[in-house]
Formats: structure tokens, C-alpha cells, sequence
């Protein structure tokens, strides 16, 4: 079994945040394939499925951003997942808005949630797919920003953007990470070559 992790904080309030993106996205995911969300006896909501005979988990955690790790160590732990197997799904505002990259292992890059998932499992070898969200804030101001709403256009550009990941996510569950990475780098020629078009090139 594979499992993929949505970094965000519970609550409707924080719905539409930025900083929730992780969660939006398997939200979309999960809607896609017909899944619902239910509460675990850890600290985190779960959902079930299997993708061509392959089984997955989804999983947010209610935490908070800033403790992810305690319920993706109780997640792995209780369903014996490899650290490998575990895509972590975690807004970016390193990343244009809307963009998004794939990686295998790694720092946290300044996101408190890796952080904690990080110092939880002791290990950073999971793979993550980061969702950007720009960087459009003054200094001193990151906590305001990241918890701040997406508009109308943001989400449906935003919403756009989930199509792609959940194509990722799905080639994940699939065949791990190199099946995913291929899914990836398929959709960014894609979506190179469409630009070169509309640019005229």
C-alpha cells in the first residue's frame, strides 16, 4: 500500500487557504475517484481505494501544519508503509502560483510541515509534490500571506492545476515513485509545448 499525505489545517476556516493546498488537492483527488473522508483513531482524516489493483490511502492530518509529522509517523507506523511509499502533497511559496515540481527526498525548504514530518520520521527520503503559491507578500508578513484565501480566479486556475497532480498522484499509487516521475515529466513537456504554441514558437 502506498499512501499520500496533504499538508493543511482542519477546520472550514482554513479551507481555502494557501496554506492548504495539500489538502485541496486530495480533496480533488478523492472527489475524482468517488471517496470520502472519515476520521482515524490517530490524529489524522483517511480515505481507502485502489487504483488498477493497486491499494492507497489518503490521509490529512488535523495537527496542523506545524505537528504533520506526528500523524504521518502514526499513519506509516500502523499501516507499515515505507517512508518511500509516502507522497506528501505540500503548498510551496518558492514556486509561481499554480506551478508545481516533484521531488524525491529532501529538506524541508523553510515549510514548517516537512520540518515536522522530517524530525518525526527521522528521515527525509520520502518523495513530495510541491503545489506553488507565490511569494506575493512583504517581509514579515509570510504567516498572514500563507493563511490568507484564494480568490474565485485563483481557485479555478488552482482547480486547473489538480487535474495535473492528480494524474501524478494516480501514477504514484500505481507503480511508485518511477512511474510517477515519468507521469510528471510527460505533463511538463505538455505543458511546455503548449506554451511554445500559444507563444507562436
Amino acid at each position: 500500500m502506498r499512501a499520500i499525505v496533504g499538508i493543511g489545517n482542519p477546520g472550514k476556516k482554513y479551507q481555502f487557504n494557501r496554506h492548504n493546498v495539500g489538502f485541496l488537492a486530495l480533496d480533488h483527488f478523492a472527489e475524482k475517484h468517488n471517496l470520502k473522508f472519515i476520521p482515524s483513531k490517530y490524529d489524522f482524516y483517511f480515505s481507502e481505494g485502489e487504483v488498477e489493483e493497486a491499494p492507497f490511502i489518503l490521509a490529512k492530518p488535523t495537527t496542523y501544519v506545524n505537528n504533520s509529522g506526528i500523524a504521518v509517523r502514526d499513519l506509516i507506523s500502523f499501516y507499515n508503509i515505507p517512508v518511500q511509499d509516502v507522497l506528501v502533497v505540500v503548498d510551496d511559496i518558492n514556486l509561481n502560483e499554480f506551478d508545481f515540481r516533484l521531488k524525491k527526498s529532501g529538506s524541508d525548504g523553510g515549510h514548517n510541515g516537512l520540518a515536522s514530518i522530517i524530525y518525526q520520521l527521522n528521515s527525509d527520503a520520502f518523495p513530495r509534490l510541491r503545489i506553488g503559491i507565490g511569494s506575493d507578500f512583504e517581509k514579515g508578513n509570510l504567516a498572514d500571506y500563507v493563511l490568507s484565501d484564494f480568490n474565485e480566479t485563483e481557485l479555478k486556475k488552482l482547480f486547473e492545476t489538480f487535474e495535473y497532480t492528480s494524474a501524478i498522484i494516480r501514477a504514484f499509487v500505481v507503480g511508485g515513485y518511477n512511474s510517477c516521475l515519468s507521469e510528471y515529466s510527460k505533463i511538463k513537456n505538455q505543458l511546455k509545448n503548449n506554451l511554445k504554441d500559444s507563444n507562436g514558437s
